[in-house]
């Protein structure tokens, strides 16, 4: 049990106003600090006013990128109340990464415990209006001033919150998807399935030409063929094909989401077929060409659920359901912002109060 002591800001911010929010713009008026040294290990766990961070210029996050991060949301019900979706899972997947990139993680039970503490003590920035939720981003750097190559002596775990508007201002409508055939963006036995911002910063070159070739996304392909799929952007992706939903296996080089999970889970529950083997990028061109691809969607934290309704792969284009959101994507949408946001029975044991 962590012992976190708290310090009220004496200047409050004017909140924002909840029907134009955006997308990590605006942040509460506090954060959640934990340091951590080889000799004490995680201590002086704290709420603070929110304020700069002040860093030795030789800081190992800033010269090698040893830090993680995750993302989840706390939800306003509609009886007034506040909850978190899995978050369990996000301190598991956080200890995951931080083994993988040599960093200390909390146990699972203090991470909850410590989101959980910030979100009660900034519960009036939780946002009231349809579709809105409040974004908390925990993230774990190394502080040790240090130019050698080698692991960091000294740490903080960090949380922020930010209150965010619903991701599809005009509607849930379906997005379109360039396919990667150039850049890399995870190998096997690389950092592909952590979520440490290394993967996203590689990832931006492929973005930018997407947007110039008039896409929204990136779908990736993997790094040693360029054959199968792996993930879109910062989303997981699911194609139905024929009855059945494929989705690429995280072995590796795919970040195992939380939405991903919950997505499978619910489709299984239905009685959907599922499959977590590789798909060639060739065999969705031609369920495409054969009117066999019925449904592609990506799923992750911010949006939940984003329809696909084109795929272009070197030149070929595949139209997807009339560029019209599918039955199980919509259901799919439906039934996780019902449970997360407290308007549909959470019978699948997902969601805590605070």
């Amino acid at each position: 049990m962590l012992q976190i002591t708290k310090q009220r800001t004496t200047t409050p911010k004017a909140k924002p106003d909840e029907g134009n929010l955006g997308f990590g713009v605006h942040y509460t008026d506090h954060m959640l600090i934990i340091d951590h040294d080889e000799e004490k290990g995680w201590h002086d766990a704290r709420i603070v006013p929110y304020q700069p961070l002040e860093l030795d210029p030789a800081a190992m996050v800033f010269h090698y990128a040893m830090e993680s991060f995750e993302g989840l949301k706390a939800y306003r019900t509609p009886d007034g109340s506040i909850q978190l979706f899995r978050p369990d899972k996000n301190a598991q997947r956080m200890i995951n990464t931080n083994h993988r990139m040599c960093l200390p993680s909390l146990p699972v039970e203090d991470f909850v415990q410590a989101v959980k503490a910030i979100v009660e003590f900034d519960q009036d920035w939780v946002p009231h209006a349809e579709g809105t939720s409040l974004y908390i981003r925990p993230f774990v750097i190394a502080t040790e001033p240090h130019l050698g190559v080698r692991t960091s002596r000294t740490h903080k775990f960090i949380i922020v919150c930010s209150p965010v508007g619903a991701y599809y201002s005009t509607g849930i409508n379906p997005v379109k998807i360039f396919v990667e055939d150039e850049y890399t963006r995870a190998c096997p036995g690389g950092t592909g399935f952590t979520k440490c911002g290394g993967n996203y910063a590689a990832s931006l070159i492929s973005q930018v030409k997407a947007h110039e070739l008039g896409y929204e996304q990136t779908l990736w392909l993997d790094g040693v063929e360029h054959k199968y799929v792996e993930e879109v952007g910062s989303m997981n992706c699911f194609f139905k094909i024929d009855g059945t939903v494929y989705t690429a296996p995280t072995v590796g080089t795919v970040l195992p989401g939380v939405t991903r999970m919950s997505c499978i889970e619910l489709l299984k529950k239905w009685g959907i077929p599922v499959s977590e083997e590789r798909l060639p990028i060739a065999d969705v061109m031609k369920a495409s060409h054969d009117g066999k691809l019925e449904e592609v969607f990506g799923t992750g934290t911010a949006a939940v659920i984003s329809p696909v309704g084109e795929l272009r792969y070197e030149g070929d284009v595949a139209h997807i359901n009339n560029g019209e959101i599918g039955e199980i994507t919509h259901k799919l949408y439906n039934t996780l912002t019902g449970i997360q946001w407290g308007k549909l029975p959470d019978d699948m044991g997902w969601t805590v109060k605070i």
